[in-house]
């Protein structure tokens, strides 16, 4: 075996010894850098290398040169230009430094809520697209369609021109190819709704006018973001990935309500097909960790705010957690005072493992990271967050059937076609083209449900 793959294999064993309540034998380092930020670290034009992704496979491998992580810092990117673009989005827009923003809009009106409770998905793709996305105009079909197909082949050339980067440099450099990975990607309900449909002005109204709508609403768009965020091959190692907006803007009573009973339900029900949830808890979530608590054991909390021992004495003997080193510190502070924090946050997070070093939140641009400070912290990490038990099982550990999946309402559209369907329309259609044909179905709703996350 060669140095880099029993490297990686080392790499891979820290992950598995988190994910099954197990001691590792030192805390993993996930480092994660935008896209955004490597291609200034290479001195490119931002605009440019977002048009053409694979201009940034140089600036990545030196990145990875420089900073130590057991997983590839360089990710690729979420939001590409060309398709947004194509599609004139009102949603995802270029600023003038060259960043994609995402402005306060409103996909959704008021009087759409009844329609949206009936048939959600028919809503999102009659309604709420088109008025996100306004170069797909319904008067005129044909241009429509053009569009459409115009910004998936974008789409689908921009993302995967990250995939070969990502793989050359996690078997060059010998990162974890499970420590990092999602199975999937979706929203949680009501974040969902107030997102792209309702906006941050319009569900706020909606919450104190209309909740037992708004609950409506959370009911009918659960089978979608189910089925958005199911992994095609389940794994323990590869959890579903939610990024919460809502919840610190909300009164807790109004979250108790609301947001809260749709989102457990759903992570519940993954868990009970084996499937982990990764949560990206944005904000500060401390009147919220009773309630992150009784989610399914193992799930990955990613922090920003939060009082560090609070965290761990709610939280770490059932949950995996992540985050709460202040990406800020390494751009303003010494390189004394960083290693000082990295320090605190091993001592109180550490022990007894279930824990993974990552920092709060992604460097916005490659001025937000002082490389030399990032360097110390991550190396700090590695060498002095090492375990003297590895092996040992820490905390409650996750089993399947402790959760169940309660009955849902099942996601049916006209504009989802299954099998069974096309088949009575095309009773000539050979058997052997089932698996393919229903794959194209769902690789197309995939994207659109894309274009409103």
């Amino acid at each position: 075996m060669s140095d880099v793959a029993a490297l990686q294999q080392e790499r891979n064993e820290l992950f598995r010894a988190v994910h099954n309540s197990k001691i590792p034998k030192r805390v993993p380092i996930s480092i994660s850098i935008p896209f955004e930020a490597v291609a200034q670290f290479g001195g490119l034009d931002i605009v440019q290398a977002q048009w053409q992704p694979e201009i940034v496979a140089e600036a990545a491998d030196r990145l990875c040169e420089l900073i130590f992580s057991d997983t590839c810092p360089f990710f690729g990117s979420m939001r590409f230009p060309s398709f947004y673009q194509i599609l004139d989005s009102q949603s995802f827009v270029m600023g003038s430094n060259g960043f994609i923003q995402h402005p306060e809009v409103t996909g959704m009106l008021p009087e759409d809520y009844d329609y949206l409770i009936e048939k959600p998905y028919d809503c999102l793709l009659e309604r709420v697209i088109p008025r996100q996305y306004k170069a797909l105009d319904l008067k005129d079909p044909v241009k429509m369609a053009l569009t459409l197909t115009k910004s998936y082949l974008a789409y689908r050339e921009d993302m995967g021109a990250a995939a070969p980067i990502i793989g050359m440099l996690t078997e060059k450099y010998g990162y974890s190819t499970i420590g990092g990975s999602f199975g999937g990607f979706t929203s949680a309900p009501f974040d969902f709704l107030a997102d792209q449909l309702r906006g941050f002005k319009g569900i706020s109204m909606d919450i104190r006018r209309i909740p037992e709508k708004v609950a409506a609403a959370c009911e009918a768009l659960y089978p979608i973001v189910f089925k958005q965020g199911l992994p095609a091959n389940p794994s323990i190692y590869a959890p579903v990935m939610f990024p919460l907006h809502m919840p610190t803007f909300m009164r807790e009573k109004d979250f108790a309500r609301l947001w809260w009973p749709t989102f457990k339900r759903l992570v519940d029900e993954y868990a009970s097909l084996g499937v982990r949830t990764q949560i990206f808890c944005e904000d500060d979530w401390t009147r919220y960790l009773d309630y992150l608590y009784e989610l399914p054991t193992n799930t990955v909390m990613i922090f920003e705010y939060g009082d560090l021992r609070q965290v761990k004495d709610k939280l770490g003997k059932k949950h995996i957690i992540t985050g709460l080193y202040p990406m800020t510190m390494l751009a303003r502070e010494s390189k004394e005072k960083c290693l000082d924090k990295a320090k605190e946050i091993i001592d109180v997070l550490a022990p007894g493992g279930k824990y993974i070093f990552q920092f709060d939140k992604q460097p916005l641009n490659a001025q937000d990271i002082n490389i030399e400070n990032y360097r110390a912290v991550v190396e700090y990490v590695r060498d002095n967050a090492v375990y003297s038990n590895p092996g040992e099982v820490y905390g409650l550990e996750f089993n399947p059937a402790d959760y169940k999946a309660e009955q849902r309402r099942s996601f049916e559209s006209k504009y989802f076609t299954v099998w069974e369907e096309f088949k009575a329309r095309n009773p000539a259609v050979s058997e052997h083209g089932k698996e393919k044909l229903q794959n194209l179905e769902e690789i197309l709703f995939q994207y659109l449900m894309y274009l409103l996350i």
